[in-house]
């Protein structure tokens, strides 16, 4: 019997879907104007047509689109109810480094197997949108080797799987009017290879916390924690919060840009700022992530993923 995907393209805010092979993200901010929200929210509400649009000529392609909102975005909205957590990115200062806060109404992540297909639907969507948002962020993401970041380690090996990556990236009923959307938080970062490439093996893996080669996990070297324990959430009862990455990473290797992509969806809001508060500020040992003398954080902001039902009503 024939896999139905195989027959109909994914559904907008298909946050759960596995991973891709190419992806976009992009940040746009709204225009002041209220007939420029009015336009935008026509485009969102149907954006599954676009996505058929392009989709159906290949349906292995699997192209989907997740639409975030940013919270000055949806207090434009004037709705009766809001996302528990949504709020703005807050920069994270750190003693040494500094996750910064940019702007950002909307994002748009599209995914597919193919990256043509990425770049008809973003042209065919920014064409719909016009004149009506500023493009603040556009990043064109690939798959690399076995899920490699361009640090050269397997990314993304934590995320939840059966029925824990739903807990994990959907919100539950107790937020009800919001239940099966998620929040996400994007954040752009440049990585100096030569500096990176400079260290040797054993001191890359102190820093990841895991093996290069076969990426099992390591114990951390006394005092100074690993970038895998300090993004390991575990609240004050011992459960351990997860969330689901879809890093990707880019570059422009003529430019010297080399660089990851961060995408977190999660259930709570606060775990991935606990994340980031632990590599930019410190964890139990206090010191900062040294992935971060690496790696610098180019901008970071927050939305709120709708389910596609709630999606489809905003321009009611």
């Amino acid at each position: 019997m024939p896999d139905s995907a195989d027959r109909v393209p994914i559904e907008p805010q298909s946050i759960v879907t596995p991973l891709s092979h190419a992806a976009v993200f992009l940040v746009a901010t709204i225009d002041p104007a209220p007939a420029a929200l009015a336009h935008v929210l026509e485009v969102i509400s149907d954006i599954g047509g676009l996505v058929r649009a392009v989709g159906f000529r290949d349906l292995q392609g699997r192209l989907s689109c997740n639409v975030g909102i940013g919270s000055d975005a949806w207090d434009r909205l004037k709705r009766p109810q809001r996302p528990a957590q949504l709020r703005r990115f807050a920069e994270i200062r750190g003693p040494v480094h500094t996750a910064p806060a940019t702007p950002g109404d909307l994002l748009f992540h599209i995914r597919a197997e193919r990256p043509d297909m990425c770049f008809d639907l973003e042209r065919l969507l920014l064409q719909s949108l016009g004149d009506s948002v500023r493009v603040a962020d556009e990043v064109q993401g690939f798959r690399y080797f076995d899920s490699r970041d361009l640090l050269g380690f397997v990314d993304g090996t934590e995320n939840p799987t059966g029925d824990a990556l739903c807990q994990s990236a959907l919100i539950q009923s107790d937020d009800a009017a919001f239940e099966s959307g998620s929040y996400i938080v994007v954040q752009k970062y440049l990585h100096r290879l030569d500096k990176w490439q400079a260290l040797d093996t054993e001191s890359q893996q102190s820093i990841i916390g895991r093996t290069k080669p076969d990426n099992v996990e390591l114990e951390d070297a006394p005092g100074r924690e690993s970038h895998k324990s300090l993004t390991t959430i575990v609240d004050a009862q011992g459960i351990e919060h997860d969330i689901l990455r879809d890093n990707m990473p880019f570059g422009r290797p003529g430019h010297g840009e080399y660089g990851t992509y961060f995408i977190g969806y999660a259930r709570n809001l606060w775990v991935i700022e606990q994340m980031l508060h632990n590599m930019f500020i410190g964890g139990k040992s206090g010191h900062h992530d040294r992935i971060l003398d690496f790696s610098t954080a180019m901008t970071g902001s927050t939305y709120f993923a709708p389910s596609n039902s709630l999606l489809m009503s905003l321009a009611d």
